[in-house]
């Protein structure tokens, strides 16, 4: 409702506070403090910004010359912020006054502009501390994608992704009758319409027309980028999608592809061919930001391709109680009523197995497995690495054979990596161990505390890489323990610390060590003098045997 001069006057008599902000404004007022004041008012709750009206009080209206066209900085505004702020003004004998309406942010988001985050303090403003920006984020909400847009209408969606759609979910649901349903039925059955049949947010996300997204969920849009290099400057190419998922999905994944270079290996009489870029994880990566990102924010999801690097960022960090570390096995869906949707067509699963695919696919192909690395409370950023780092283990996931890869779980995919990569195993990896050793993928080697795992032999063999193996395996015991009694003869008497001799066999642990040494000490090959750090290993001569 447009402001009237009572309230106006009613203002006036207030404290300038949490929802009300007063500024001279006699000439003009910069646009970008605008902005950050519409930023922290909102992020405060809401409230009123009044240009041509004195600070303090008894205040009194001085006329204000800036911003002379409202409508144009309303979509200035909206431009830079995402979010529609209703600017006016009012011509009074003592003046012009321009009055802005700041919305208040909604629960769980807090709203940026160049990626800060303000807060008023006092006359000035100030950065939302960390904390504060955690428990905004941390608030729960209602579903966003389930609640109806005012004033959205059937007019505003594609007809033809919803026939896409339509096609998909008969298709899914083994149930050729749904592809008889009009656009409206479709959309009530997929409970798309909520609230006497109004449009969804969820419904426009996934088949809005351009002009229908523009006008009601414009951060709903997608910004693709191919860079050449890593420097600075405009991309290469670059093309805003910003209509309904269903309208786009197939021709983002063909403009990746455009510039998906392959990858090929000659090993003897095999060849190896793998796209830097599979289709799988990518459209995957891209599923998961429509899918889960924070439509409340008014930033838009970047898709950037590099030569090897493909990054997907989307506006929301992740939902509470959901981490890095924890994802690929904890869920807290965001949208809920568009995951329902895309699940029904078949486009991604309930269980939320997005990611595990994207880390099966990585290992089966010699990749980095997905990186979430500058991943904020503001934004989700999903790196998928599209260079092969080791192709003889591609051959070793191909020589276990598609049946038993079947049977693997995404923690089987891990284990394998960390054991292909050196890393350390964690539990829930350990666990899988026993069943990795019964399909003939892992052997293990030693007992007890001291036990290592290694990629099995006969894999090995059949790639024809025993070297490989051997060195990975170590030497045999007796091997071991004549290095270590070779290097203890040559220190003569100066003898040899046990940290000098961690270095001649650095594969195994303080214990396997000190079982080979006491070996040797049994067979009157070495003895040990003094304690502690003063200890040396010295070899006894064989006329004193």
């Amino acid at each position: 409702m447009p402001t009237s001069v009572a309230q106006l006057q009613q203002w006036l008599q207030e404290p300038e506070g949490q929802c009300l902000e007063f500024k001279e404004a006699k000439q003009r007022y910069d646009f970008e403090k605008l902005l950050k004041y519409c930023v922290a008012l909102a992020n405060e709750g809401g409230g009123t910004m009044v240009l041509g009206v004195t600070d303090k009080r008894p205040r009194r209206i001085v006329g204000t010359q800036a911003f002379d066209d409202p409508g144009r900085t309303e979509a200035g505004l909206h431009q830079r912020l995402g979010h529609r702020i209703p600017v006016e003004e009012l011509l009074l004998p003592e003046g012009r006054v321009v009055i802005v309406h700041v919305p208040p942010r909604l629960p769980g988001t807090a709203w940026e502009i160049d990626g800060r985050y303000f807060k008023r303090a006092g006359d000035d403003l100030a950065a939302l501390s960390g904390q504060e920006l955690r428990d905004m984020f941390a608030e729960t909400g209602p579903d966003f994608s389930a609640q109806p847009c005012p004033g959205a209408t059937l007019a505003d969606l594609e007809p033809a992704s919803i026939a896409l759609f339509r096609d998909r979910w008969a298709q899914k649901s083994g149930d050729p009758r749904k592809r008889e349903l009009n656009d409206l039925q479709t959309l009530r059955d997929a409970e798309l319409l909520v609230e006497g049949d109004q449009v969804s947010y969820a419904a426009l996300i996934l088949f809005a027309s351009r002009a229908g997204l523009t006008r009601w969920l414009a951060q709903a849009e997608l910004v693709f980028e191919y860079r050449s290099s890593e420097a600075a400057g405009p991309a290469a190419d670059r093309e805003e999608y910003r209509a309904g998922f269903f309208a786009w999905q197939d021709a983002l994944w063909k403009k990746i592809n455009l510039r998906n270079d392959r990858q090929s290996w000659q090993d003897d009489f095999f060849r190896m061919d793998l796209p830097t870029f599979d289709e799988v994880p990518v459209r995957e990566a891209i599923l998961n930001a429509v899918a889960h990102r924070d439509y409340r924010l008014g930033g838009s999801i970047f898709v950037r391709q590099f030569a090897k690097r493909l990054e997907v960022v989307s506006p929301g960090g992740l939902p509470p109680g959901i981490t890095p570390e924890n994802i690929i096995d904890q869920q807290n869906p965001r949208n809920r009523r568009l995951a329902e949707a895309l699940a029904r067509c078949g486009l991604i699963e309930r269980s939320g197995q997005g990611l595990n695919l994207m880390m099966e696919s990585a290992v089966r192909q010699g990749k980095p497995l997905p990186s979430f690395a500058g991943t904020a409370t503001h934004e989700v950023r999903l790196t998928l690495e599209g260079g092969v780092r080791n192709p003889a283990f591609v051959r070793f996931m191909e020589r276990l054979g598609e049946e038993t890869l079947r049977t693997f779980s995404t923690l089987d995919y891990l284990a394998l990596e960390c054991l292909e990569q050196g890393k350390p195993l964690s539990p829930a990896l350990k666990e899988r161990l026993p069943g990795l050793i019964a399909v003939g993928a892992i052997e293990s080697m030693g007992r007890g505390r001291g036990t290592r795992y290694m990629l099995s032999e006969a894999l090995y063999a059949s790639l024809g890489a025993k070297g490989t193996y051997t060195r990975q395996r170590g030497l045999d015991r007796d091997t071991n323990k004549a290095l270590l009694l070779q290097h203890v003869m040559k220190q003569g008497e100066q003898g040899a610390p046990i940290s000098e001799l961690q270095q001649v066999l650095p594969m195994h642990s303080a214990s396997a060590l000190r079982g080979l040494l006491l070996e040797l000490r049994a067979e009157n090959k070495l003895a040990l003098k003094g304690e502690r750090r003063w200890a040396r290993w010295y070899a006894i001569p064989h006329n004193s045997l």
